[in-house]
């Protein structure tokens, strides 16, 4: 990517924010979620950004409960596409989301129940999400099948990466988050792969207008989202190119 792109960030470190997905973008992807973990090397690079960037974080549809296991409080975090945050150790959950906790437990207990054969079911708390990674053919029957249950429960159905997500009707996403976290800052940075990343990239049009610098990278995959793609300012080749952009933006810097 060119570099002169990081300019604005590294000029002013202490008034810029590097935020970026999780799964996909600082994690290969995997055919168990359940077995995702950061790239070697990458807490330990994301720590040190913190100390020298005004904001450092992770936006992901992962919950808090997950991230937590692998990052600092250093590093901000927003799971479930900012229902859950995680900022300087304060944990805080959105004030609508625990009503609709119940309705997930009990989508889910249907899904494995009664959902199409081979799809597996990862509930997150406040979200559910569907996959069909290792079963590609399943996709139409995942898809009905969410789109059915969104209809019975009032969830919301949303495409993902491999798989579609069920989520309460709580506007809340990665734009949200985003905005939140990006509110005083001078330049801002987010990094993503997939379909869900999209709203982030919609708050960095907003703060783009409000006279913030912004940066969008898409980071390629075999599966990756065309529509993402076609938005970033930027693209790279994978999570390890991630890390390697996280290296220089801390090298950079420090210079």
């Amino acid at each position: 990517m060119p570099i002169e792109a990081l300019e604005p960030l590294v000029r002013n470190p202490a008034a810029a924010g590097i935020f970026m997905d999780f799964d996909g973008t600082l994690s290969e992807i995997v055919s168990d979620p359940d077995e995702a973990i950061p790239l070697d090397g990458a807490v330990e690079v994301l720590d040190e950004l913190a100390s020298i960037y005004g904001r450092v974080g992770i936006l992901s549809g992962r919950p808090v409960s997950f991230l937590e296991q692998f990052f600092p409080h250093s590093v901000l975090l927003a799971g479930i596409y900012g229902l859950e945050t995680l900022y300087g150790g304060e944990r805080r959950d959105h004030p609508l989301g625990g009503a609709w906790r119940e309705v997930i437990d009990d989508v889910a207990a249907i899904a494995r129940a009664r959902g199409p054969a081979g799809m597996k079911v990862e509930s997150k708390g406040l979200s559910l999400t569907l996959h069909y990674r290792t079963r590609p053919r399943l996709a139409p029957k995942v898809r009905a099948f969410a789109e059915q249950q969104a209809l019975r429960s009032g969830l919301e159905c949303r495409p993902a990466r491999m798989s579609y997500e069920l989520h309460p009707p709580i506007p809340a996403d990665k734009g949200t988050a985003l905005l939140e976290l990006a509110e005083g800052l001078e330049a801002v940075c987010f990094i993503g792969d997939d379909l869900g990343d999209l709203h982030a990239f919609d708050a960095l049009d907003t703060l783009a207008e409000e006279g913030q610098y912004t940066l969008r990278i898409a980071v390629h995959s075999n599966e990756e989202a065309t529509e993402l793609i076609d938005r970033a300012d930027a693209v790279v080749d994978s999570p390890k190119a991630v890390l390697e952009l996280a290296e220089y933006l801390r090298d950079s810097a420090r210079r």
